[in-house]
């Protein structure tokens, strides 16, 4: 069977390390297991990972350290906490870490897989800088559109706001996210902006059938591909 992916697991539960091994092997991953970041980072010398999945509660080095300690040396590779920590403020101090998603325990094993999929194909697409959604290809190197073969003009912003949303298949970001991400946090411009560009992403590409940009009342936009 071909290995579809190779992760590391930091969890100093012993138990809980090897249900979510034995999980991940049995649906074709490779899987390292790691009790503490001191081993991790030894195990990340010698091999190359795909995703790493890591508790933030860790005796001597805790998950954020290990987050921040790995963004330095790797500004790609995926990492997804799991913790009993429900609070935001742990999840903000994680994402500002480096991480991409966050997990509460207990787990649903299910939902993790889905979350390792979907963090795997965006690593992917991050790599070859191409997204593909239909009839659709944003080319990131480029920063082109083309729809069913034929360029759609669009800026800059347009683009990133498309391959944002595009990126993260229904999953909601706030105006004032997109705000931050594209406009800058000092920007003095209001927030209705954003819901200028997404009219005009609409408009440009009204013909697709691929995807919808979805407004999610008092919250912001997502987008729902068919």
């Amino acid at each position: 069977m071909n290995v579809l992916s190779n992760i590391l697991i930091v969890e100093d539960d012993d138990q809980l390390r090897e249900i979510i091994s034995g999980f991940l092997t049995s649906h074709g991953h490779a899987v390292s297991k790691c009790q503490h970041a001191n081993e991790a980072y030894e195990r990340m010398y010698n091999r190359h990972y795909d995703l790493i999945i890591s508790d933030i509660m860790m005796p001597e080095i805790d998950g954020f350290e290990l987050a921040k300690t790995v963004r330095q040396l790797n500004k790609q590779i995926p990492i997804l906490f799991m913790t009993a920590r429900d609070d935001f403020s742990a999840k903000e101090r994680g994402f500002h870490a480096g991480i991409d998603d966050y997990m509460v325990k207990p787990l649903h094993l299910e939902e993790l897989l889905l979350r390792v999929s979907a963090l795997l194909r965006r690593a992917n697409i991050a790599s070859d800088g191409h997204l593909t959604i239909g009839d659709l290809v944003l080319n990131q190197q480029a920063l082109t559109a083309t729809l069913n073969d034929q360029e759609i003009p669009v800026t800059l912003r347009e683009f990133n706001l498309l391959y944002k949303l595009l990126s993260y298949p229904n999953q909601t970001f706030s105006r004032a996210q997109l705000m931050d991400d594209f406009w800058g946090i000092d920007s003095h411009t209001s927030l209705r902006a954003v819901d200028v560009y997404m009219t005009k992403l609409r408009d440009k590409f009204s013909t697709t059938s691929a995807f919808k940009i979805v407004t999610v009342y008092g919250l912001g936009y997502k987008a729902v591909l068919s």
